[in-house]
């Protein structure tokens, strides 16, 4: 009876969150007449599939796809990498003051982003980086709290024995976590690796400041763009929003196996 329960309660909060979802899928595919219609049509007749093809006619969306995919990838990239890198560090290795170090990493986590915002502003304009995808990828460059916390939980759990195996064969400190550590964290690099893929696909404060062009612009960005040149043709904004929404789709699909697991061993050791 309680797993029956259960099962009711998880299905109706899954069709809560599919509501809008389902929704806004029936909204790109309406005429714009059945888009302001009240009472509202929810399921479109008929379905004009043509809307996605017309965004790809009337707007580079192309480009914006380039651009945000470009940015997810390399900052995917960037913070798996030196995040594990950090993370292996505190977690393996006999630092002076790494619990001070840990502590100020993720102290950081709880200052909003407009509070840095400026400053960073500031720096990358000195750096000449404005209009440029540089301020977007770079600071995943520099290691996330978030990921380094993830990933020292992770290397908490890894057993000493495989690191002693290593060394007795004559691996050093950076073969044993390129070759052994690494490799056994892969549940934990796929979690880190949606998270940063959806924080960077999904930006929209940081490329509104550092871009002004609209070759340059991201995808939320070119959506939100498309407002104004589709004006009382909002079924193709939405049909836009919905082709943004793909790519995270895809990228959350292929590693939601190693997501889950990765998701529920973060927090095995401290």
């Amino acid at each position: 009876m309680r797993r029956t329960v259960a099962y009711i309660v998880v299905l109706l909060g899954a069709l809560v969150m599919l509501v809008p979802f389902l929704a806004a899928t029936g909204n790109s595919l309406k005429s714009f007449a059945q888009y302001i219609q009240i009472p509202p049509v929810w399921v479109p007749s008929p379905a004009r599939w043509d809307n996605y093809a017309e965004v790809w006619r009337r707007t580079p969306f192309g480009r914006y796809l380039l651009n945000s995919l470009v940015i997810a990838v390399l900052a995917v990239a960037g913070n798996v990498l030196t995040s594990a890198m950090v993370g292996h560090a505190l977690a393996r290795m006999r630092l002076p003051g790494r619990q001070v170090l840990l502590t100020a990493a993720l102290g950081t986590m709880m200052l909003p982003t407009v509070i840095t915002i400026v400053p960073s502003f500031v720096l990358f304009r000195s750096f000449d980086w404005l209009d440029t995808m540089l301020p977007l990828i770079v600071p995943y460059w520099l290691a996330t709290p978030f990921g380094i916390f993830l990933m020292r939980q992770t290397f908490l759990g890894i057993p000493k024995d495989f690191e002693e195996a290593a060394s007795l064969d004559g691996a050093n400190p950076w073969q044993v976590f390129w070759r052994v550590h690494l490799p056994l964290a892969k549940p934990a690099l796929a979690t880190l690796s949606v998270f940063t893929f959806m924080a960077s696909w999904s930006a929209v404060l940081e490329p509104t400041i550092y871009l002004t062009s609209p070759e340059n612009y991201t995808l939320p960005i070119g959506v939100m763009s498309l407002k104004g040149e589709f004006l009382g043709n909002d079924q193709l904004v939405t049909a836009a929003a919905m082709m943004s929404l793909l790519p995270m789709l895809i990228v959350f699909v292929l590693a939601q196996r190693y997501f889950v697991r990765g998701a529920m061993s973060a927090g095995i050791k401290g």
